[in-house]
């Protein structure tokens, strides 16, 4: 029987999803060829990047092996892709020894992701850019602590305990929430009045959450001001060193630790595999999701420009998005295998998800031009579903 290779670049959220539809749609449409499905990652785990602020202040791991997400029919190859050659379908390949590899295809997703974007290094602080970045924060946090225990200077203790996140986006926003709780109980376990810990969030917008109604912004900084989180509106943060946090503003404030959230950008590796790129970095795909001049190769994901052919809405860079991508290209997949006319993409719907600390939430959505909104334990239920079922997991 004839093989059909596909292969899958990238164990991120839009990659496992892609593995999962194409694994799905295939066996549904009655391909005839054997399928043969390649996940290639530089690690053998599926990271659970938008659970980043966890370790940073838990022992959770955010990590899932591929192998218990895809115990069969998958095979895995723990490599970093160097190129693509789409004309001979080919990809080039460094394993971990620095040797070089080629495999063929006959049709390839790039599902690279988003590198999270960091400061320079003048500017002081630590960015949540991976797990060993989130331990370091938590470490930092906790020692300034157990100095606060010992410090007579009322002004020096302030400062051990007093913490800025710089970015007010959802990791922003969900980051200030858990540093908020979880330090408040480390200081009460200390004897330290958990009241004079102090989280800033600093937004450079000037209200919360743009891309919702007001209205959801400002319940949001009601909801992080319960916790203890005080945002600060229309600045960024410039830098920080000696302990001293300098805003755009001109204010100044004594921090024990500055925290950077900025959000993510495309993962640079997709011009140097030769994938055309935008001005921005992202993939260029039409609206079925393939790659412009390149047959056979799609991209999905926060690595790829995808937009509404109807309303010209770009699409957004969060989980779910990615989950929806990953559905609508394994029927895209089978479509053009079969010469069919291909299902092209569409908006996801608007719906954001927020955790506000342990087991607490907000969720919104607009359906038939209404408002919904789901707080408390149930907004988190829904935070969390969302979490797990964007990473394989039952919830």
């Amino acid at each position: 029987m004839n093989e059909l290779t596909c292969i899958v670049i990238g164990g991120g959220y839009a990659g496992i999803n892609a593995v999962k539809a194409i694994r799905k749609t295939y066996k549904g449409d009655g391909g005839t060829r054997r399928l043969r499905l390649i996940l290639i990652d530089q690690h053998p785990y599926h990271l659970r990047k938008v659970l980043l602020f966890k370790p940073a202040v838990t022992d959770e791991d955010i990590k899932v092996p591929l192998t218990k997400l895809f115990p069969e029919g998958v095979e895995f190859v723990q490599a970093a892709v160097t190129k693509i050659e789409s004309g001979e379908k080919t990809i080039l390949y460094r394993d971990f020894g620095g040797n070089e590899h080629s495999i063929h295809y006959d049709v390839l997703v790039v599902a690279a992701g988003s590198v999270i974007r960091r400061p320079d290094s003048a500017q002081g602080g630590i960015a949540l850019s991976s797990i060993d970045a989130a331990k370091k924060i938590r470490e930092e946090w906790c020692s300034n602590l157990r100095k606060a225990v010992n410090e007579k200077n009322g002004t020096e203790r302030q400062r051990l305990m007093t913490i800025a996140v710089g970015g007010a986006g959802i990791s922003g926003i969900e980051t200030s929430a858990e540093l908020a709780h979880f330090v408040r109980e480390d200081a009460r376990q200390l004897g330290l009045d958990p009241n004079e810990v102090m989280v800033n969030l600093v937004n450079a917008n000037d209200r919360l959450f743009p891309e919702g109604p007001v209205k959801i912004g400002r319940k949001l900084e009601q909801f992080l001001n319960a916790k203890g989180v005080t945002v600060i509106h229309g600045s960024r943060v410039l830098h920080e060193k000696g302990g001293t946090l300098t805003l755009s503003s001109g204010k100044t404030m004594s921090v024990g630790l500055c925290i950077w959230t900025l959000g993510l950008m495309p993962n640079p590796v997709l011009k140097s595999m030769g994938l055309p790129v935008t001005s921005k970095g992202y993939a260029m795909v039409d609206e079925s999701y393939r790659v412009q001049g390149a047959h056979g190769v799609y991209c999905i994901g926060d690595c790829a420009q995808i937009v509404d052919p109807a309303s010209g809405k770009a699409d957004g860079k969060t989980c779910k998005e990615a989950t929806a991508q990953a559905t609508r290209l394994g029927k895209v997949m089978m479509a053009d295998l079969a010469g069919r006319t291909a299902p092209v993409h569409k908006s996801f719907m608007d719906f954001f998800c927020f955790g506000l600390g342990p087991e607490q939430g907000l969720v919104w959505t607009r359906i038939w031009g209404m408002n919904m909104i789901m707080t408390g334990r149930l907004g988190w239920k829904l935070r969390k579903y969302t979490w797990d079922s964007a990473s394989l997991l039952p919830s």
